[in-house]
């Protein structure tokens, strides 16, 4: 015959590890949708009103710039003609003053070399 001994209650009871109880971060429920306020609304559209601005700005700048380039190219041209205008002038001017040619002018007008009437200039 077997005889059971009865064990005291506090020995029946088996403590189950101590296990630390986890912590869940606290979350805000996503029902409410994250609104932008009066002041972010303000002041993104006054990014977008400097950004435009400054945008245009720079588009004005860069077409006054690319107008005073066209007048220095147009200038320069005529600048170039110009010279090659008085390299011109200046050959015609060289070969209209050969003495020959003052001389044939000089007599188809009746006009005659008298050696009293010729003065000497000292000079270049």
């Amino acid at each position: 015959m077997a005889v059971r001994v009865r064990q005291p209650l506090y020995y029946q009871q088996q403590e189950a590890p101590y296990e630390q109880p986890t912590i869940q971060p606290k979350t805000k429920p996503n029902s409410k949708k994250q609104r932008i306020t009066a002041r972010e609304k303000f002041l993104y559209i006054l990014f977008v009103i400097i950004a435009a601005t400054l945008a245009i700005f720079i588009l004005h700048k860069q077409s006054a710039i690319q107008r005073t380039t066209i007048e220095i190219k147009e200038i320069e041209k005529e600048i170039a003609e110009i010279k090659n205008e008085n390299v011109d002038l200046k050959v015609r001017v060289s070969e209209l003053s050969t003495y020959e040619r003052i001389w044939e002018k000089a007599n188809s007008l009746g006009l005659t070399l008298k050696e009293d009437n010729v003065k000497v200039v000292p000079g270049e």
